[in-house]
């Protein structure tokens, strides 16, 4: 470009120097800014004992990493992606607009004012019609590849942030429940006293009368749908979660009785947190798979929002359904018991036998539904509200209604039943213990795995050893081996919360 001309296309070598001086100011006093936030809100977590936050913190960092790597990827190869040329008719099938709707101009109807002067220059950098000159179209535009960087910024802007907002909301619902547990720490329940001093009448007990609907076909029927309208109010009551409490430690942590099961709860959540808020290969690929099949009249974006809007509420009327299982189980075989009323954990009342699935799914959920918002506030600023790529507002609303009460539904309902509910399977998380002893019990495993495979070593060598000097050797150090491979673990006992 020359000096002349529009001022809008003026390259460096004819930009004043302060102009350059001043954008390159504000740019890297942000991106500085943003990075000693985050470095001094992981010293703040460190400081606060806070390691399962601390490694989601560190998460976030690597899903900012991978957008810079794409950034720059985007930047470096764009030159040759836009002269990648294909045929006009290539470009004519799976549009997300049809051609009808097309502005015939060089300005765009759907396109706010402002951005008119951002996409000529645009276009002049792209080339300069060089596929125009071998009759074919680009594959790509400079402007698209623009737009699609954006978008994918503004998707993981948005996804950590519903992520976060997500379990800082379902947290504080769930300590809420502190009140209970000190409560039942005022009772000062003992091992022995809850199974033998008193007779409790299965039918008779909260939690039984509150989830028992009865034996039958008809009785299961019911209890789903009781599962399925619970999750919408009260979905953990008091008698609930003391009974899933007793269940857990009696189970688990017999010996330690004045186990805190709510700060267990609490970390354990805190270690889940740094899987929901990372962006997996999984969810890149349905990304992909969107961008594909959002073809015009086929409203895949309005479709797609029932997907998390199904899930969750399939996930909550199961956990709320497993709730009803334990109950169940009790009273299908006890008219009395002799002691406090005891639920079984297993792994056999969750899908497939593992708990874990629902922190997958609710992972899905979250990232599925802040792209849908992501996606609508992307269209909108982009390329406007009456863009054909929004479509009608019959199809607008319910996506932001849906979206919404996902949000909602998830944080005060679905996340506080997932971190109680799981609680019930037949292993329990190594949450359950500090983070020293945690940090004790994987010294001691590798010591542990070190010593074998000396002494798996040590008896290949004396098998191998040829004279008998080399053998008598062999044996003794075989010897020392199992002397210190029968070394005892250290004695851990359940963290009491602490």
């Amino acid at each position: 470009m020359t000096g002349g001309g529009e001022g809008e296309g003026l390259s460096l070598e004819y930009t004043p120097t302060w102009v350059v001086a001043a954008v390159c100011t504000v740019i890297v006093a942000i991106s500085l800014a943003a990075e000693r936030g985050l470095h001094y809100g992981g010293k703040y977590l460190k400081k606060k004992n806070q390691k399962p936050l601390y490694e989601a913190l560190q998460k976030v960092k690597e899903e900012l990493m991978l957008l810079g790597f794409i950034s720059l990827l985007m930047t470096v190869f764009q030159a040759r992606i836009v002269k990648i040329c294909v045929h006009q008719g290539v470009m004519e099938h799976l549009l997300p607009c049809s051609l009808s709707s097309k502005p015939s101009g060089g300005e765009e109807s759907h396109s706010p004012p402002e951005a008119s002067g951002h996409r000529r220059l645009l276009a002049e950098a792209a080339g300069g019609g060089y596929c125009a000159a071998k009759d074919k179209v680009p594959l790509l535009s400079l402007e698209g590849l623009h737009h699609l960087h954006i978008f994918i910024f503004v998707l993981a802007i948005v996804h950590v942030s519903f992520s976060v907002l997500t379990v800082v909301f379902g947290g504080a619902r769930i300590r809420q429940w502190k009140q209970w547990e000190d409560d039942i720490a005022k009772d000062n329940y003992d091992t022995r006293h809850a199974l033998k001093n008193k007779v409790t009448h299965v039918q008779q007990h909260d939690f039984i009368r509150t989830r028992f609907t009865g034996m039958g076909k008809r009785s299961a029927i019911m209890s789903w749908l009781k599962s399925f309208f619970k999750q919408f109010y009260g979905s953990v009551t008091k008698s609930d979660y003391a009974a899933l409490r007793l269940g857990f430690i009696m189970t688990h942590c017999r010996g330690n009785p004045k186990f805190n099961f709510h700060k267990y709860m609490i970390r354990a959540l805190e270690d889940d947190f740094k899987i929901v808020v990372g962006i997996s290969w999984y969810l890149w690929v349905f990304v992909i798979i969107f961008l594909l099949l959002n073809v015009n009249g086929w409203h895949t974006y309005f479709w797609i929002a029932f997907i998390p809007f199904v899930l969750l509420i399939a996930i909550g009327a199961k956990l709320e359904h497993v709730i009803g299982q334990l109950a169940h189980e009790v009273a299908e075989k006890h008219i009395a018991i002799e002691g406090e009323l005891v639920v079984q954990p297993s792994d056999e009342h969750f899908w497939f036998g593992h708990p874990y699935i629902v922190l997958f799914l609710i992972h899905f959920i979250l990232f599925q539904n802040a792209f849908e918002i992501a996606f609508f506030f992307w269209i909108w600023v982009q390329y406007g509200f009456d863009s054909c790529i929004m479509g009608k507002v019959r199809y607008i609303v319910p996506r932001l209604v849906i979206g919404v009460f996902i949000q909602v539904l998830c944080s005060y309902s679905t996340l506080p039943l997932y971190a109680l509910v799981t609680q019930m399977g037949t292993h329990f998380k190594k949450s359950i213990f500090d983070e020293h002893v945690q940090a004790g019990l994987l010294g001691w495993m590798s010591k542990a795995k070190g010593k074998k495979g000396l002494k798996a070593a040590v008896g290949a060598g004396s098998t191998q050893g040829g004279s008998s000097g080399g053998s008598s050797v062999g044996i003794q150090m075989a010897g020392i081996g199992r002397k210190e491979a029968t070394t005892s673990p250290p004695n851990f006992q359940p963290a009491n919360g602490s």
